[in-house]
């Protein structure tokens, strides 16, 4: 209509940006510390691997800053005692990689299989004993992880409980070498990380509407097709988190490969390790080896991601 006042901005629309805006500046300055300590402590020291890997090592230990490949050639490439024989691929590296891969992903496997049940057994008890069977699953962790791990040696070694026990029993005449082995390894990783698999899944299971389960059931749904068709759909973040949790550590773990492995055992936690032990250390090794190392996490965690947004747009 000509002549009409023109219409402002709908009624409470300023009250809102000045409210959002008055949220910012006083939530801003709280993050700062926060930021400070993601930078310190994550992504300055994140920074410092990356430059220390493309450095050139010194003969009594440290860097020298010349920039160089090497450390990276060196993973992927071998020439030689000498180096002055034709570039072939070092397949000592990659085998300790796939290794680590390996050993992570069957920890990884055997976690979903006892945690899943173990998650679904907790979630169903009464509210008043949920609790309790909780702190039974978390109370070992609240020692330190070097302990555990140096307490499982005792427990398997030859003349430890475990080969005196079978021994006093029948089962066995002579102790089973377990220590240095990969099942001592593979005990070790499903010691350390089995309640990052329950957890999750049990904060899943818990949230899971069982009225669904009854009203399958109802319509005469196996139990197999209700697990596969119903549950399994509901609690996969739960189960996807799980295996992220175990895997990621899994994979850069050393302690376990060090203690309860050997030679034969050597995962790429235990390859870093040695690279900055000593003045023969060899940092810009150590460093790249590192940088692969985060590099092949982030793969799995992009996978993951992706994955996940599929699934969300569909």
């Amino acid at each position: 209509m000509a002549g009409a006042a023109p219409q402002g901005p709908p009624q409470g629309s300023g009250q809102a940006s000045g409210g959002s805006t008055g949220y910012r500046q006083i939530v801003g300055p709280l993050l700062l510390p926060t930021w400070a300590v993601i930078g310190v402590f994550l992504l300055l020291p994140v920074l410092l691997m990356g430059v220390y890997s493309f450095l050139t090592k010194e003969f009594r230990g440290g860097v020298i800053w010349d920039f160089t490949l090497a450390a990276y050639d060196q993973f992927f490439v071998t020439r030689g005692l000498f180096g002055d024989e034709p570039p072939q691929i070092e397949w000592t590296y990659i085998a300790i990689f796939w290794r680590s891969i390996w050993q992570a992903g069957v920890c990884t496997l055997i976690c979903l299989i006892v945690g899943f049940p173990t998650a679904w057994f907790i979630a169903t008890r009464p509210p008043a004993q949920r609790s309790v069977w909780l702190f039974l699953i978390t109370v070992p962790y609240w020692v330190n992880l070097l302990i555990r791990t140096v307490s499982l040696k005792f427990l398997l070694r030859d003349n430890g409980p475990l080969n005196e026990g079978l021994m006093a029993i029948g089962l066995i005449s002579d102790p089973l070498p377990l220590v240095n082995t990969n099942l001592a390894v593979q005990l070790g990783l499903f010691y350390s990380y089995l309640p990052f698999m329950v957890l999750p899944i049990y904060a899943a299971v818990e949230r899971y509407n069982f009225a669904l389960s009854e009203a399958a059931a109802d319509l005469y749904a196996t139990r197999w097709t209700i697990l596969r068709e119903i549950v399994l759909p509901v609690v996969k973040p739960g189960i996807v988190a799980g295996c992220i949790l175990v895997f990621v550590p899994s994979l850069g773990a050393f302690l376990a490969p060090d203690l309860l492995g050997g030679a034969k055992t050597f995962m790429i936690g235990s390859l870093i390790d040695e690279q900055f032990k000593g003045s023969q250390g060899n940092w810009p090794f150590g460093a790249a080896v590192s940088m692969i190392l985060m590099a092949l996490v982030l793969l799995v965690l992009l996978v993951q991601a992706r994955a996940a947004g599929k699934a969300g747009a569909r």
